[in-house]
């Protein structure tokens, strides 16, 4: 196999959209922010690849001046383009370099497929968009100013990080040194796209309708606090705890037939009521418990930005004494007016975006994509929208061909103007089956609910 050039050799792609098309897009969408700082960044250090991709890859990896550690792979044979990726989650914690392997590893797809692929972990942990976009846009100018000058940059995001790229897109949409476009289309898989203020509803009444149902999280002999601000700042409640607390009512780790009749009348109940399956409960819990707190004393100024006033709750075998008896909380006006400026979204996106998602998601609902598409038309940016859903039920990954069918489609569109349908890309996906496998689900009618058919509505400030 030939050796990889060293960097001084790898070429230096060109590329920028029409002139004519800029310019009538530029005046359409005017850049909203400004870049992050630009200072000085120390070079990307050789690093080994994962190691699915040693033999056709070359890794370098760093941390940024802002403090978030990333990772580079870059294909033997490299196509030209780069995916700049904007990973799920977010975790909570101090960041760390294992979180940009393991997503490498998961997306090694791209590079295989002869894309470079590009990473980061952000610099904090938690619910902090604009900034997960900031570190994203950092990393961009890393790649370019320290490794290759790429054709086209997609901006993939997966899950929460979908919302970082639709925000990065919004926010970054002139280069401060060229005046060109950052990014040149978008693509957001399995994606939290709803808004902050809006896509987490459903673990709200998750807390509410499982205290009902369990009342132990807290427990009647422990000090009582509002639900929605997902823990006390100085519980030391761990994820192993809440989980064991989560088992002792619903027994979700046991089999059906090991749970009493007791435990498994509560489990249908929250699963009738909030509709996600019994698989996906302690995931929620995990969020709606940490994940809240975090929101409510970093990004909220301290109150919680979450409510359930107003839902009725439906599904259970007595809907009236539920809704009766359950907890009700107000979110408050000013909370959610930071949580809105760092998490919504405001539709205004110059360039291409895609979607995908799987219609049974059990983590990120496919009837978000129904407001997403909403938020785009309220933007103006609706004829820069295409979405595409599958038959799959998985939400951190779909299947190998599934990516490069979609990625190729983007490309298309922004290169000759060829707007991709849903139909045509479940045409072209089985060709890409030869080469990555089998996986194709794409269904090309199909047209999700509005998402209050799915999570009920409520009165907001």
């Amino acid at each position: 196999m030939a050796a990889f050039p060293p960097l001084r050799a790898w070429p230096r792609w060109t590329g920028a959209a029409p002139a004519a098309l800029a310019a009538a897009v530029l005046a359409a969408c005017a850049p909203v922010a400004t870049q992050p700082q630009t200072v000085a960044e120390a070079a990307p250090a050789a690093t080994p690849c994962p190691k699915d991709l040693t033999p056709i890859a070359r890794c370098l990896s760093g941390k940024d001046s802002a403090g978030a550690y990333y990772l580079i792979a870059m294909p033997q044979q490299w196509n030209g383009h780069l995916v700049l990726h904007a990973h799920g989650g977010p975790a909570l914690g101090a960041p760390r370099m294992e979180r940009a392997v393991e997503d490498l590893e998961r997306w090694s797809i791209m590079v295989r497929a002869g894309y470079a692929w590009a990473g980061s972990t952000f610099r904090q942990g938690g619910v902090e968009v604009r900034a997960a976009a900031e570190d994203t846009e950092r990393l961009r100018q890393i790649f370019v100013q320290q490794v290759a000058q790429p054709q086209r940059t997609i901006l993939h995001g997966q899950s929460w990080g979908a919302s970082v790229a639709a925000k990065g897109a919004e926010m970054f949409q002139v280069t401060a040194t060229s005046g060109k476009r950052p990014y040149d289309a978008v693509l957001l898989t399995s994606g939290v796209v709803a808004g902050g203020t809006r896509s987490y509803d459903f673990r709200t009444d998750l807390r509410v309708v499982y205290q009902y149902l369990c009342n132990n999280h807290p427990r009647p002999t422990e000090a009582a606090y509002p639900l929605n601000i997902g823990l006390p700042r100085d519980a030391a409640m761990t994820q192993a705890d809440l989980a064991a607390r989560v088992n002792e009512c619903l027994a979700l780790n046991k089999s059906a037939a090991e749970r009493t009749p007791e435990q498994q009348r509560k489990l249908k109940t929250l699963v009738d009521v909030i509709r996600i399956p019994a698989s996906s409960i302690q995931g929620h819990m995990n969020w709606a418990t940490f994940h809240y707190r975090d929101v409510v004393q970093h990004r909220a100024g301290g109150a919680s930005p979450f409510g359930n006033q107003g839902v009725q709750y439906k599904g259970s075998p007595d809907d009236a004494a539920l809704n009766a008896a359950v907890l009700r909380y107000r979110a408050d006006p000013a909370a959610v007016a930071r949580f809105a400026q760092d998490t919504d979204l405001s539709g205004r996106i110059p360039v291409p975006v895609l979607t995908v998602k799987g219609v049974d998601d059990p983590t990120a609902f496919v009837e978000l994509d129904t407001a997403f598409k909403a938020t785009m038309e309220q933007g103006g940016s609706a004829a820069r929208l295409v979405q595409t859903f599958t038959q799959h039920h998985t939400h951190s990954y779909l299947s190998d061909p599934t990516y490069p069918t979609l990625m190729t489609a983007l490309l298309r569109w922004v290169d000759g103007g060829v707007k991709p349908t849903p139909e045509g890309i479940a045409a072209q996906c089985p060709a890409f089956e030869a080469h990555f496998g089998k996986g194709c689900a794409f269904l090309p009618r199909y047209v999700p609910a509005a998402l209050s058919t799915r999570v009920a509505d409520r009165e907001r400030p």
